[in-house]
């Protein structure tokens, strides 16, 4: 049978200095195709975010909507790692108050991974998992290696005769998804970044005397973006406020030119603030800091450390300077509270328009976010192939960097600062924010345990 399909969804316009709006869009028709009936799983996986479950609440949400086509929606424990197991739970059991409170929690509430699929057993293992409990719809919200897993389970399903559609979830604080104007994550990571710098900065302030230097270090493995939206903390009518200098993996970093900069800052203000991304790398692109020797399942350096390398360069080579070297790790994806509404509304948006896609027959395709050409900030959503999105990396543009290497124009500002509009809404009980906490009822295990061995 076939059925034509077509629904109204939504573009966001925002003003870059005021709050998200939501108003209607009517989008072109985008397949007709034949109804497919099953049940709905959803995984998260890769490093959280303080609004990847803002994606899962609207894939719960859009998918609530459509009982004729989704019978049942599961969400994956641990991402791929957990459906091996299958460790399947029952998303529409969650209270409609659950699902609003998880909106503004932060992390991953199904738990994540960063597990690689390298065994063809593995791919086996998850279509039958897939076939025991008809799972016909699948989401992953995920980066770079999750778009590129989500593209190999569709593959093998097709060479397994079996129909779903796959659909990824863009998902990352670094922002090096390609194609994809921006990624849900990094709205709010730089909207903290730029805080803690303001905050910092006025400590600084009081205790230097030409004599104090404060480093900073963010997360940005290949890519400077969370490094570059420190730049946002600076006013446009201040040029001496901080952060005075950024370092990102985009410039090859060179010693004596760095010294050069701490001295020429320290002589022009009562201190120096660097921002440097934990990426950074030398002219022949090693990492210039990696907390260890070890690698993850996907081959990642195991990064850290670059702040303590910067700090050592100025103890060993000027003298009569304080440093000081801080590193927010963690602290800087996991920020719900302080987060953008923006950031928020568009990861809520890309949740939803998975399942709107998926039940228009498209699959192998990851929701992009889309920005206007307007004056005026407006962002829908878009599709790009799994496969052109797998393992690439989106680099801040060259001409976004001035020519000292170390600050950014007022090009990036106008990309990044539509992208942190806005607070949200986070329910508090006695002064602190009350989280949701899924109650994860368990789907009953059809098939006998997985060796992963």
């Amino acid at each position: 049978m076939q059925r034509l399909v077509l629904r109204e969804s939504l573009f966001f316009v925002a003003n870059p200095y005021g709050e998200t709006q939501l108003k209607p869009f009517s989008p072109s028709l985008k397949s007709m195709s034949a109804t497919l009936v099953g049940n709905a799983l959803v995984a998260q996986s890769g490093g959280p975010t303080a609004v990847i479950n803002a994606s899962l609440a609207g894939v719960i949400n859009a998918a609530l909507n459509y009982p004729d086509e989704i019978e049942e929606i599961y969400g994956g424990l641990n991402g791929i790692q957990g459906i091996l197991q299958e460790q399947l739970i029952d998303l529409a059991a969650e209270s409609q108050q659950t699902v609003r409170a998880l909106r503004y929690t932060p992390s991953a509430a199904l738990g994540s991974c960063r597990f690689k699929l390298r065994r063809e057993v593995d791919f086996q293992r998850l279509i039958e998992v897939f076939k025991a409990h008809n799972i016909r719809y699948f989401f992953y919200i995920g980066g770079n290696d999750s778009q590129d897993t989500a593209d190999k389970i569709s593959k093998h399903a097709v060479a397994a005769n079996w129909q779903m559609r796959v659909i990824g979830i863009p998902k990352t604080v670094d922002n090096d998804l390609v194609i994809t104007d921006h990624t849900p994550g990094y709205g709010s990571v730089i909207k903290h970044v730029a805080t803690t710098v303001r905050e910092l900065a006025c400590d600084a302030a009081a205790m230097g005397q030409h004599d104090l230097v404060t480093i900073l270090e963010v997360m940005g493995r290949n890519a400077g973006w969370i490094a570059a939206g420190a730049s946002l903390a600076k006013r446009r009518d201040h040029p001496s406020d901080a952060p005075h200098l950024i370092y990102l993996p985009e410039v090859a970093f060179e010693a004596n030119k760095f010294l050069d900069d701490v001295a020429r800052v320290l002589k022009q203000n009562k201190y120096c603030f660097i921002v440097v991304g934990e990426g950074l790398v030398d002219k022949d692109g090693n990492y210039i800091a990696t907390s260890s020797a070890a690698t993850d399942s996907f081959g990642h350096s195991q990064l850290g450390g670059a702040g303590d390398y910067l700090k050592s360069l100025i103890e060993q080579h000027i003298g009569g300077v304080k440093v000081r070297s801080a590193r927010p790790g963690h602290t800087q994806r996991a920020a719900a509270t302080g987060s953008s509404k923006a950031d928020n509304d568009e990861a809520f948006m890309a949740g939803e328009a998975a399942v709107e896609a998926a039940i228009n027959g498209i699959t192998d395709k990851m929701i992009t976010l889309v920005r206007g050409e307007t004056d005026q900030y407006t962002c829908e959503t878009g599709l790009a192939d799994l496969s052109e999105v797998a393992n690439g990396v989106k680099r801040i543009p060259a001409n976004w960097i001035n020519e000292d290497g170390v600050s950014l124009n007022y090009q990036f500002a106008k990309y990044a600062l539509p992208l942190i509009q806005g607070e949200v809404a986070v329910t508090r009980e006695q002064g602190l924010p009350a989280f949701a906490e899924l109650s994860k009822i368990q789907v009953e295990r059809l098939l006998p345990p997985h060796d992963f061995e």
